[in-house]
């Protein structure tokens, strides 16, 4: 599962994960470090693109709210919500985490 990778991949660089499913709204984890809160969805394809129909929600509550999608052979890019998300937008997982991640 999807969720799981990502939330194990957070974990690592020390956040504190909560995983808030389809029936607590559009964040699929809440992610918590040091004061620190971003919201994640989830999602997977095995094509170039992905479509997001919510692409207009850049915060929720308040807190950051970023769209990760996980195109498959360790691409997965984290990018503010739009409606096409390719192979090449955003950050690469890692990358977000090194520079997102308070110290």
């Amino acid at each position: 599962m999807v969720e799981r990778k990502i939330r194990m991949i957070f974990d690592k660089f020390g956040w504190k994960t909560i995983r808030a499913g389809a029936s607590l709204g559009e964040a699929d984890l809440i992610c918590i470090k040091r004061g620190r809160c971003i919201l994640l969805q989830i999602k997977s394809t095995k094509k170039d693109k992905f479509y997001y129909y919510d692409y207009n929600n850049f915060k929720m509550e308040g807190f950051p709210f970023f769209l990760v999608v996980d195109f498959g052979y360790g691409k997965i890019r984290v990018t503010p919500p739009k409606k096409i998300v390719s192979v090449e937008d955003g950050k690469g997982l890692e990358e977000f985490l090194s520079k997102n991640t308070p110290t």
